[in-house]
């Protein structure tokens, strides 16, 4: 499976942006989808979910009620919609994915060892 991310850039603070990933190569609408996003110098970490179906989303508490994923399984992409941003939120964005029987709580969710495939990363940058 292979993952390509798209639509990162340069926002001011309070701005908005929508993240795109582009799957190929696999059965993308049996896999879970996730986003993850890693700030100069810190590890990497969970910012948003989706389940195969599109029924079930999860966030990360710091980006709940700004940010929204969402899925198209006939396109093979996976979205992020990022709206309110802030400068803490500049940061190498990553989609990931893996086959949804991976999964078997909300939390598994959030654990970037449970996605096998990555995408290259797209990197956006909040200026205040």
């Amino acid at each position: 499976v292979q993952l390509q991310a798209s639509g990162g850039g340069l926002v001011q603070a309070g701005g908005s942006l929508r993240l795109s990933c582009a799957a190929s190569g696999g059965t993308f609408s049996s896999y879970a989808m996730g986003w993850f996003r890693q700030a100069p110098g810190k590890e990497r970490e969970f910012v948003a979910a989706i389940s195969w179906s599109g029924g079930r989303t999860y966030y990360a508490d710091s980006v709940k009620g700004r940010f929204t994923i969402s899925r198209d399984n006939a396109k093979n992409t996976v979205y992020l919609q990022m709206n309110s941003l802030k400068p803490e939120g500049t940061a190498v964005y990553y989609c990931a994915a893996s086959d949804e029987l991976r999964f078997y709580s909300s939390s598994d969710y959030q654990l970037k060892d449970k996605y096998d495939y990555w995408g290259q990363g797209t990197l956006v940058t909040v200026s205040s």
